[in-house]
């Protein structure tokens, strides 16, 4: 066999055996639940005006663009006051539940939902950030997030210890959720309820009953390779989600990046001026004034964040220059948070950017929150979690790596 086909089988063996890259993928799951939760929880007072049944675009009229259009919106189901109000307490349980990792399988197919229903129920809704994580909603329902730094991952763990020991485990809550989801869909496809396109729709159908098969193999069959090849299809989808997530950070920064090239404010570099003199993006006016009273910080800013967004793409292939580019990139949306008001964009695209975090950094940063654990715990005798620094960091950190991250 010629180098090129090792070259090939190696690839082939490294997509199909292992989940890559659970630390980043738990930082993008943490990341977007956290964006979602926040977001609900400071717009809770006006989620009637913004979503609801007294905001300027009303049902009827939602309901006429998503017939023409075909998005999904469970608010679509009815327009009574109550079910609203079941569907945003449902977004904040399950972006809170998504961002602890609690059934992270079943939760981030309710924070689809929950997404979804939202933003397509009022679409003038948002700053940017809202179509980050419309997509980034979709990606998560592949991805195997919660792996470690999660309450799945404690359970897990917990539930090997109780076998070496000869317990029985019995996992009553996961098939309780499954005949729930089971009799939500068919109620919801019996009564005619869909009215989006057929892909949605399918998505949840196909979750469930991926979900069903995957119990049912774990717990009825006698033999390994059924469940051996769900795991490799498992691994599949998640490392072509995240090679998609990937894909789309990239996508994002190169459009906006070359975009800005053929503008002539960004040529001339006073572009970063104008929107720090906006009242719509001044929550700090001082503090914008401060910045744009320097033509050498205006300069700097605007041709910065056009060198920055067009060569980060092609930095990829050169791991130090990728890092220092994300170190970058992140401040520089922290900043937009800070001075323009943006925050749930910025964290939008922070999130986003995680998935190119190196896997010795996300190490040290489990390291640091695992001491700060101990100390508000000491005295009370604790297994150190999947995900923190120590041997099980150390143990295989090649299955810890995504494209360039490491």
């Amino acid at each position: 066999m010629n180098r090129f086909s090792l070259k090939v089988s190696g690839a082939i063996a490294r997509v199909t055996e292992s989940a890559l890259a659970p630390y980043q993928s738990a930082v993008v799951r943490i990341g977007f639940s956290a964006t979602w939760l926040l977001f609900l929880l400071r717009e809770f007072p006006h989620r009637h005006e913004l979503y609801g049944p007294d905001g300027p675009w009303d049902w009827e009229l939602a309901r006429q663009l998503i017939d023409t259009n075909g998005a999904f919106s469970a608010l679509m189901w009815s327009d009574g006051r109550g079910w609203f109000e079941a569907v945003y307490l449902l977004a904040l349980l399950s972006a809170a539940l998504l961002l602890l990792g609690w059934r992270t399988r079943a939760m981030s197919v309710l924070f689809m939902v929950g997404v979804l229903s939202l933003q397509n129920r009022s679409v003038f809704m948002g700053d940017g950030g809202d179509n980050v994580l419309h997509l980034m909603s979709i990606y998560l329902v592949f991805i195997r997030c919660g792996r470690v730094w999660s309450l799945d991952a404690r359970r897990e763990r917990r539930a090997q210890e109780a076998r070496a020991r000869g317990e029985r485990v019995t996992d009553r809550v996961g098939p309780a959720l499954w005949a729930v989801a089971g009799f939500v869909l068919v109620t919801v496809t019996v009564a005619g309820r869909f009215h989006s396109a057929w892909m949605i729709p399918a998505l949840l159908w196909a979750a469930w009953a991926v979900q069903g098969l995957w119990w049912a193999v774990g717990r009825r069959t006698k033999s390994a390779e059924p469940r051996i090849l769900l795991d490799v299809i498992g691994n599949i989808l998640h490392n072509g989600a995240l090679v998609v997530i990937m894909a789309e950070a990239c996508l994002i920064y190169a459009t906006a990046g070359w975009y800005k090239i053929q503008g002539s404010r960004w040529q001339d570099g006073t572009a970063a001026y104008y929107p720090l003199h906006l009242d719509y993006f001044s929550p700090w006016p001082a503090l914008a004034d401060l910045l744009a009273g320097s033509g050498t910080m205006v300069l700097l800013a605007t041709y910065g964040t056009v060198i920055v967004q067009v060569a980060f793409p092609f930095t990829l292939a050169n791991r130090r220059l990728k890092n220092v580019l994300l170190a970058l990139m992140m401040t520089e949306h922290a900043v937009i948070a800070l001075v323009l008001g943006l925050p749930f964009f910025s964290l939008a695209m922070i999130a986003t950017d995680a998935v190119f975090l190196p896997t010795t950094f996300l190490h040290r940063v489990g390291g640091w929150a695992s001491r700060a654990r101990d100390g508000l715990f000491s005295g009370v005798g604790r297994t150190p979690e999947p995900g923190s620094p120590g041997p099980q960091a150390q143990e295989d950190p090649e299955h810890a790596r995504v494209g360039f991250t490491a």
